[in-house]
């Protein structure tokens, strides 16, 4: 015995896949542009030259401005993107440290509030980082600073890919 298809469920079923097929049709283009950069490859393992010389480079963190050049999704600024990093030598080899607190993304700073001497400080939440990119236990960061890797030719700075910490 055959059951018969009546003509109320045929007509649930063609809509039904009517706006399946509609909804298919426009959540793929979303969902193609969300992911898409996430798929790409990047470009960022090239060092970038910077404007210091390796006699510049002392004991105290100096912040240095350098340019780069890289797709961000769909976007490619035409002059590049400016980035800064804190430089300064540790021990004799040359450490370059990204200036975003990782508590809220705010700017740190060398040496910016009086009472907390020798430390990053970012103003954002009061985060503090010791010298060498520590987040000092207590502050609201809680991951210590990014770290850029660096070389040193014709002797010039170059910044390359953040070593992510």
């Amino acid at each position: 015995m055959s059951k018969k298809l009546s003509r109320r469920q045929f007509l649930t079923y063609t809509f039904g896949g009517t706006a399946g097929f509609l909804a298919s049709g426009m959540l793929f283009p979303m969902v193609r542009f969300a992911i898409d950069p996430v798929l790409k490859k990047g470009a960022g393992s090239e060092y970038v030259e910077t404007t210091m010389t390796e006699a510049e480079i002392t004991d105290s963190p100096k912040a240095v401005k350098f340019t780069i050049h890289r797709k961000d999704g769909w976007y490619q600024p035409p002059q590049g993107e400016e980035q800064t990093a804190w430089v300064f030598k540790q021990n004799g080899k040359v450490v370059a440290l990204s200036p975003v607190c990782k508590h809220l993304g705010c700017t740190v700073n060398w040496n910016s509030n009086p009472q907390f001497k020798d430390e990053f400080f970012c103003p954002c939440h009061f985060g503090r980082y010791y010298k060498d990119g520590r987040n000092v236990p207590g502050t609201p960061p809680a991951k210590p600073l990014d770290k850029y890797k660096t070389k040193i030719e014709n002797g010039r700075l170059l910044i390359g890919p953040l070593e992510k910490a």
